[in-house]
Parts: C-alpha cells; sequence; structure tokens
C-alpha cells in the first residue's frame, strides 16, 4: 500500500496547479515549472487539495503512484520557497570563483574546470571555497551540484575534493611503514 500516494497536497496561497492531458503545470510567486506524467495515475484538483488515485493495483502502476505524488509536491515546493544545494572546497589550493556567468573551479588539475550558467540556476560563491547552487527544480539543482562534484570528489585518505556541506566522508588509513 502506498502512503505517500494517498496523501493530499494542501496549496499554498498563491499556487496554481493545472493539467492538459500528460502535462502538470504549476505556476507560483517564484515561477512556474511543467512536467510530463503518466496517465495511469490520476490527479484531481480539489480547491486547496491535489489529491492521486490509480486505475489498477500492478506493480508499475504502485510504484508511480507514491513518485507522481512526490514529484507534484516537489513542483509545489519549488514555486514557492525554492531548492538550494552548498558544496564546500576541501584541498590546498583548491578555489572556485564566478567570472561573469562561468563557474571557474581550480581543482588541482593543470586546467581551470568551467561550468556554464544554466537557465533557472543561481550559482553563488560567497567565499572562494564554498558554492552554493539554487533553483525552483529540484532535478535541476540537483543535477548540477552532482556534475560539480563529480569533477573532483572527495577522497578517503586526505578528504580532499569537493563535497556537499554535511556529508561524511569516511576516512581510511594509509600504508604504514616498518
Amino acid at each position: 500500500m502506498s502512503r505517500i500516494g494517498y496523501k493530499e497536497i494542501v496549496l499554498p496561497a498563491g499556487v496554481e496547479v493545472t493539467q492538459e492531458g500528460q502535462m502538470v503545470t504549476v505556476k507560483g510567486p517564484k515561477g512556474e515549472l511543467t512536467r510530463k506524467f503518466s496517465n495511469a495515475i490520476t490527479m484531481h484538483v480539489e480547491g486547496l487539495s491535489v489529491k492521486f488515485t490509480r486505475e489498477s493495483d500492478d506493480k508499475s502502476t504502485r510504484a508511480l503512484h507514491g513518485t507522481m505524488r512526490a514529484n507534484v509536491n516537489n513542483m509545489v515546493l519549488g514555486v514557492t520557497e525554492g531548492f538550494k544545494k552548498e558544496l564546500e572546497l576541501i584541498g590546498v589550493g583548491y578555489r572556485a570563483q564566478l567570472q561573469g556567468k562561468k563557474l571557474v573551479l581550480n581543482v588541482g588539475y593543470s586546467h581551470p574546470v568551467d561550468f556554464e550558467e544554466r537557465e533557472n540556476l543561481t550559482v553563488e560563491v560567497p567565499a572562494n571555497t564554498s558554492i552554493i547552487i539554487s533553483g525552483i527544480s529540484k532535478q535541476e539543482v540537483g543535477d548540477l551540484a552532482a556534475e560539480i562534484r563529480a569533477v573532483r570528489p572527495p577522497e578517503p585518505y586526505k578528504g580532499k575534493g569537493i563535497r556537499y556541506v554535511g556529508e561524511y566522508v569516511r576516512r581510511k588509513e594509509g600504508k604504514t611503514g616498518k
């Protein structure tokens, strides 16, 4: 039984949810998000709440039930509050800086690594060892943060690399000499 799929979403003031066929659009104070969903789940917008029901009880439809509800809830949260990921650079000489609309990372390679600014996302560098990515789409914010982290993931011996703020990196002991 899907516990998440049957929970209704209460819409905050100023948020409007519409559905045209498979396309669901959520409009709010921070912007507008549109996403395509499956026909197996039916969405009902009743006043200030949104409910989801499924026609069949097969395994794939049950899996989609909670997923669709969670995705629409994330869309509602995105257009009202927005999402934010924070990264930190740990290592001697590791630094990040904004040059115009490009994020430039110096993380121990022979060349700097550049990231172009993406639409609907804002990248801030409050200090040269921290990066803040924010936007209204949870998926786009997470994707950009994962791409930046993949440039130099944290290594277990010295802990150097790019990591999320608060991320635990398991440390290993190095070789011991005789």
